[in-house]
């Protein structure tokens, strides 16, 4: 399984993110996140992990864990995400889904 700094750099590239980017969307330095991908052994916060990981649509346990999958982890954060979302908006998810599902 992939390392703290190998899951952060391979999410990020797969969103198409840039070093700037990520550190502009979890409120961090260039540098930090570039210590995080490539210094063993990470240190950050547990705050940090937390906005790193819903950047990256992730959970922070999926970054920090040896195992797990990725579909798992975007799954779990995707509902965690619609947890908070307004009634309205989950019931056009939902009539999307049944559309999306036939």
């Amino acid at each position: 399984m992939a390392a703290f700094g190998e899951k952060i750099r391979n999410l990020r590239k797969k969103a198409g993110l840039t070093l700037d980017q990520l550190a502009e969307r979890t409120e961090s330095s260039k540098s930090y996140i570039w210590e995080l991908e490539n210094k063993n052994p990470p240190r950050p916060s547990a705050e940090k992990i937390a906005r790193i990981a819903a950047a990256l649509g992730v959970t922070g346990d999926y970054l920090m864990s040896n195992d797990g999958d990725l579909q798992s982890a975007e799954d779990e954060a995707f509902f965690r995400k619609y947890q908070g979302l307004d009634p309205a908006v989950k019931e056009r998810i939902r009539k999307m889904t049944d559309i999306m599902g036939d």
